[in-house]
């Protein structure tokens, strides 16, 4: 445990959920992991005790489960989530999955899960922002994907030349699909400030901006306990980067505000993030994160007023570590974040070179 988590309370200690199995962190809400095949090597998903009204209307009353978030699209997690139906459901339904925005480790397997549960008692619909659905039809379709030329193409604006990278980031043309082969045909959308009744309890929409295009964030004053997707995370910083779909876009500084939207909540509500363990400490935690960052771009800012600097230059002045593909293409999106939230304040001024780059400094 780092210095910054000892600041943070964590009501299960080092306890983990085994996979297939689930802890109770509140009255009704079950929390469960899935593996992922990353360095990142876990998802927190959740599982709400629920009640809809039948088709006979609002006398009758379906009980069973919504799900909160997916995991990845392969046939572990499958097998994972069969084994969680088996045991854990107490023989009741899948009414509705929630998924919290497009990453494929949270809308992966959104299309197998309500196929799997369509036929039940209660319609298994997916609710998610209407952003976050189109960004992911676009996304799993190959038109707007992760890779590819034209990710390579901006990569290439920012700094990273060389062949190496290229050559694999041109190759990697089907990372979001491979994880997402389908989304739900139809949705239902969810909004900031929307209130969901979901087991008799009110949870109330928060959105989100930066990390993905409109993170929607649950809230439920009742049990006191935000399930906070990946806006806000007890141990790791939530990437927040530049695509090339938006090469002008400002998602560091969308990131920021909607953080510091979040300390409206009370200052000991129970956190479920996505990654980590369940943790209290959410403005805390929320004034680590601000504090992160503004050191980050003081290290920016340090650089550029050495040299004009592009993003690929700054990997190791961020990171200061060895990073793989999969960690560059991450971090190469952060460090462009990071040179946009001071160029589009005024900080820094941006100039494209001869060779096609693009460089800060200070005006």
């Amino acid at each position: 445990m780092n210095a910054l988590e000892k600041q943070l309370d964590y009501p299960h200690g080092d306890a983990l959920p085994a996979l297939g199995a689930t802890i109770e962190v509140a009255p009704g809400v079950r929390w469960l992991r899935m593996v992922l095949p990353f360095q990142l090597d876990h998802i927190n998903l959740w599982l709400l005790r629920d009640e809809q009204a039948g088709p006979d209307g609002p006398g009758h009353l379906v009980q069973g489960w919504t799900i909160v978030d997916c995991g990845i699209s392969n046939d572990a997690t499958r097998a994972a989530w069969e084994t969680i139906f088996a045991n854990e459901l107490q023989g009741l339904p899948v009414l509705r999955v929630i998924v919290t925005h497009m990453h494929p480790d949270h809308i992966g397997l959104a299309h197998w899960l309500t196929e799997r549960w369509k036929n039940g008692p209660y319609e298994c619909r997916m609710w998610i922002s209407a952003t976050d659905y189109n960004v992911a039809r676009l996304a799993c379709s190959g038109i707007a994907a992760i890779g590819g030329e034209a990710t390579a193409r901006f990569m290439a604006s920012h700094g990273l030349t060389d062949e190496a990278s290229q050559t694999s980031i041109k190759a990697r043309t089907d990372y979001y699909a491979k994880m997402v082969p389908q989304v739900p045909a139809s949705y239902r959308r969810l909004q900031d400030g929307d209130t969901l009744q979901i087991g008799g309890r009110a949870w109330r929409c928060h959105a989100g901006f930066g990390h993905a295009p409109e993170h929607i964030a649950l809230h439920c004053a009742d049990l006191n306990t935000l399930i906070s997707g990946d806006m806000v995370l007890p141990r790791i910083s939530t990437n927040v980067s530049v695509h090339e779909i938006e090469p002008e876009s400002n998602p560091l500084m969308q990131y920021l505000d909607s953080i510091k939207r979040m300390k409206a909540l009370p200052a000991g509500t129970r956190v479920l993030p996505s990654h980590g363990r369940p943790f209290f400490g959410l403005h805390t935690r929320i004034d680590q994160l601000v504090a992160h960052h503004d050191e980050r771009f003081a290290e920016v800012l340090a650089a550029c007023a050495e040299a004009p600097q592009h993003a690929a230059g700054l990997l190791m002045v961020l990171f200061k570590r060895q990073l793989d593909l999969h960690q560059t293409t991450f971090a190469m999106g952060e460090s462009v974040a990071h040179l946009h939230a001071l160029w589009l304040a005024g900080t820094l001024v941006r100039r494209l070179d001869a060779d096609g780059i693009y460089r800060f400094a200070l005006p």
